[in-house]
């Protein structure tokens, strides 16, 4: 069995969904007529070249392989061109093609992808999803009302999550690190407090931070915010800085997440090494893929670390985490985008996954355990010129306040 063909879908999301801008899907054929789908969820460049990246890298390395050959495949990509080093865009375009690679694998054996990994650890998994409007709620006011956040989150719990996460804290801006406002801090502990009244202890409060903070300015956010008891604090420094990390970690009450940007075991090694966080979060569709996954795992697994799988992209990458989460020990929880059966994303996949009351079941389908609907896929192509999430050029604002926009597209 060899691979044979590569097909890529660019996949516009649609108006008021969750997830970025736009979904890169992949789909290999082997020479005996068996397919895969993946999902690259790398965006550093727009997604025209990074369709010649995929392209350059399946004919490259990946063509005429047998894809049970992952490992090989995966060295040669790493060294490609005297690198050995991680690159988020290389290497999202091998992440995506070696998931289609563990799909082909698993319809090969009539298995699901978790049972050629070591089996099933994992009947069901927890799962959290973001917060967002609910359908009679003002959209832009949302971000910045904790009463309605903490309506949402109610409507959450209702719904069986038992973990909601939530971004008041600023700007994510192009500048690196920033002293956090004064309101900031303020709109963060209120929000915190509303939501925390709202649920209680039925539901873990995440909060969310994008790499937006100055070391001091991070401790003095999770400082305030502590008193609230979140389950994790979210990345609050640049993830090339696991020092900084490292020493908020050391000045918080509350744990660290980290890893939504971080590729293969080379990245994480050190946050694990150094302190910096106690649950990893990589999105496969650019930390490895599975295998380079399950390797992180296991290095977290040593270090008494969890693992929560990260998700801001389609469904695809959603079935590659919830394989992995299937098989892994130290698995904390799934991230969704909603219950990840409504709407576009939902529809994509043909609602294939079994998501209920905050838990999604192991998939018993072979493969991925989905059925991906191309003809929805082509017809649904992305025509905008944006990345599939940008950063705001200009500084955080000291005096006028500032509004994360929660990632819809618009």
């Amino acid at each position: 069995m060899k691979l044979k063909d590569l097909d890529i879908f660019v996949v516009g999301n649609q108006k008021g969904c969750w997830g970025g801008r736009y979904f890169i899907f992949v789909k290999l054929t082997t020479d005996n007529g068996l397919i895969g789908y993946g999902e690259v969820y790398a965006s550093a460049v727009g997604p025209a070249a990074m369709s010649a990246v995929i392209r350059d890298v399946f004919e490259r390395h990946m063509a005429n392989e047998n894809p049970e050959n992952i490992e090989k495949m995966f060295r040669k990509i790493y060294s490609s061109g005297f690198t050995q080093r991680p690159d988020p865009t290389v290497i999202g375009a091998f992440s995506g093609m070696e998931i289609a690679c563990w799909d082909i694998l698993g319809k090969a054996h009539g298995r699901p992808v978790y049972a050629l990994m070591g089996g099933l650890m994992n009947e069901r998994m927890r799962s959290y999803t973001y917060l967002s409007p609910l359908p009679h709620h003002d959209v832009a006011e949302f971000w910045i009302s904790p009463e309605m956040q903490a309506e949402t989150a109610v409507e959450m719990v209702k719904l069986g999550f038992t973990a909601v996460k939530f971004d008041p804290a600023g700007p994510y801006t192009m500048r690196g690190g920033h002293m956090p406002a004064i309101m900031d801090i303020d709109l963060s502990v209120r929000m915190c407090a509303a939501i925390r009244a709202a649920v209680g202890n039925k539901a873990d409060l995440l909060f969310g931070t994008h790499g937006q903070f100055s070391t001091g300015g991070a401790i003095r956010m999770g400082r305030a915010i502590e008193q609230f008891d979140p389950l994790w604090y979210e990345e609050p420094v640049p993830p090339d800085n696991v020092d900084a990390m490292a020493r908020v970690a050391r000045s918080v009450s509350i744990p660290v997440a980290t890893g939504e940007r971080l590729t293969t075991k080379a990245e994480f090694a050190p946050v694990l090494r150094a302190g910096a966080a106690t649950i990893l979060q990589p999105a496969l569709g650019r930390s490895g893929g599975i295998l380079e996954t399950k390797k992180i795992a296991a290095l977290a697994e040593v270090y008494n670390a969890q693992v929560a799988p990260h998700l801001y992209a389609g469904p695809v990458e959603w079935a590659a985490n919830i394989q992995l989460g299937a098989n892994i020990p130290n698995l904390l929880m799934v991230e969704t985008i909603g219950t990840g059966m409504q709407g576009f994303a939902g529809d994509l996949i043909k609602k294939s996954i079994h998501w209920e009351d905050g838990f999604i079941h192991a998939p018993t389908a072979p493969g991925l355990g989905i059925e991906f609907d191309e003809a929805l896929a082509r017809a649904n192509p992305y025509t905008g010129t944006g990345l599939h999430l940008e950063m705001q050029d200009e500084p955080c604002n000291y005096k006028d306040g500032n509004a994360f926009g929660g990632g819809a597209v618009d």
